[in-house]
């Protein structure tokens, strides 16, 4: 018996697919609609075609097309199931980038769905191909909940800009040098909604300060240094043409509306979030700085961790891994770290590491020590350096399911 290869090529509202026999000769090629109608063609197809070339396995291989391959790869492995031992079934959901470097191989192909289905089906027959399809649905399920969560955050960091840039045209010094350690916290933002810099010039150091102290609820311990400061930014900054004045004021105001708006749909995804998190089995949380929000999203995008051989393999997948630049007996030691991974994973993995060298020693000492090292983009090296030795401890921890011990509680 054989294998019968099939390549799919998913979209919106249809598939085109690919029968391809071990040889690379072709058995069959033709679309489907993308629904349930649509899948159980392919189904009735892929075993009519089976048992007519006397295949008994069957590879399936489709791109990771956003979301449109989803219904199509879980219900065919659900369904496939029965057909069982006749039929083995093996699904892969293929990167899309390799699959089109693995394209470049082939000099004078043309773009269509045609063509990509054939493409899929040929990788197949080639192999080097990543673990199949397992059953993970409630890995899936919190991934649903983590992946808008990171969509919200990066959309909350773009108004943010788009509000800083807009300041500057109000009240230029403030957006150049904000003497207040958080430049959403309340008292800056009361500054920036409340007052123009022509009333903080104009007003008298004891009003301001009180201004200041009422909107701090009286947390700042030199508040007459921070009004000076304010004053002479408000004193050098430009002055907006009176026509400006209320469209930029109402822009920052829609804008920082928008801002406030998603905030308060992160806080309620992480509510849900610790949510399901109460039936995942982890002792990622362990580690202070690893909440369940950042646990969560470590463990939605890895998935089984047996998926990986070890830690640097884990690292690949988060992308992780740098480029080396060597000739003959010269090395650089600036090397950029590969465009590839997983952003998802990369993303959490960092925002775990930078609330955990907060509270971990070994790990504040790590990123010390890396920030140290060189004399330009400090923070940002140093971070993701941070990162890439916590996976190390992520793949750890999700191996033994033990719990961390950190460096003061060791022997």
């Amino acid at each position: 018996m054989s294998q019968m290869l099939v390549g799919v090529d998913v979209s919106l509202k249809s598939h085109h697919v690919h029968f391809m026999k071990e040889d690379g000769s072709t058995l069959a090629d033709f679309s489907v609609s993308n629904d349930q109608t649509g899948a159980e063609t392919l189904i009735k197809r892929m075993l009519e075609t089976a048992e007519k070339s006397q295949a008994n396995q069957l590879k399936i291989g489709m791109e990771a097309t956003d979301l449109y391959s989803w219904h199509l790869a879980h219900y065919l492995q659900d369904q496939m199931k029965g057909y069982e031992p006749k039929f083995q079934a093996s699904i892969y959901v293929l990167n899309a980038r390799k699959v089109a470097r693995f394209k470049k191989g082939y000099d004078s192909l043309v773009k269509n769905d045609r063509i990509d289905a054939w493409v899929i089906a040929d990788h197949l027959r080639f192999g080097r191909l990543p673990a199949q399809m397992k059953d993970a649905i409630q890995y899936e399920a919190l991934q649903r909940l983590t992946r808008t969560r990171f969509h919200f955050m990066r959309e909350i960091a773009r108004n943010k800009t788009y509000f800083l840039n807009q300041l500057f045209l109000k009240f230029s010094g403030l957006r150049q040098d904000n003497p207040f350690s958080d430049k959403f916290g309340a008292t800056s933002m009361a500054v920036m909604e409340e007052l123009e810099p022509e009333t903080i010039a104009e007003m008298s150091l004891e009003e301001l300060v009180e201004f200041l102290q009422d909107k701090g609820k009286n947390r700042f311990e030199k508040p007459e240094e921070i009004a000076k400061y304010l004053q002479k930014l408000a004193r050098s900054s430009y002055r907006l043409n009176k026509a400006m004045q209320d469209p930029v004021n109402i822009s920052m105001s829609v804008t920082l509306s928008t801002i406030q708006h998603i905030e308060s749909q992160v806080k309620r995804l992480d509510k849900e979030i610790a949510k399901l998190m109460k039936g995942i089995p982890q002792t990622l949380t362990s580690v202070k700085g690893i909440g369940d929000v950042y646990a969560a999203g470590l463990i939605a995008e890895i998935s089984d961790i047996k998926r990986f051989k070890d830690h640097h393999a884990l690292a690949k997948y988060a992308g992780l891994v740098w480029n080396q630049n060597q000739s003959g007996e010269f090395e650089s030691q600036e090397t950029a770290r590969m465009r590839t991974g997983n952003k998802y994973l990369r993303y959490y993995l960092i925002q775990a590491a930078d609330k955990i060298r907060k509270y971990d020693s070994e790990y504040k000492a790590f990123y010390t020590k890396k920030y140290d090292e060189v004399p330009k983009h400090k923070h940002k090296r140093a971070l993701v350096l941070t990162a890439r030795k916590l996976v190390r401890l992520v793949f750890s921890l999700l191996r033994t399911n033990q719990l961390y011990t950190p460096p003061e509680r060791r022997d």
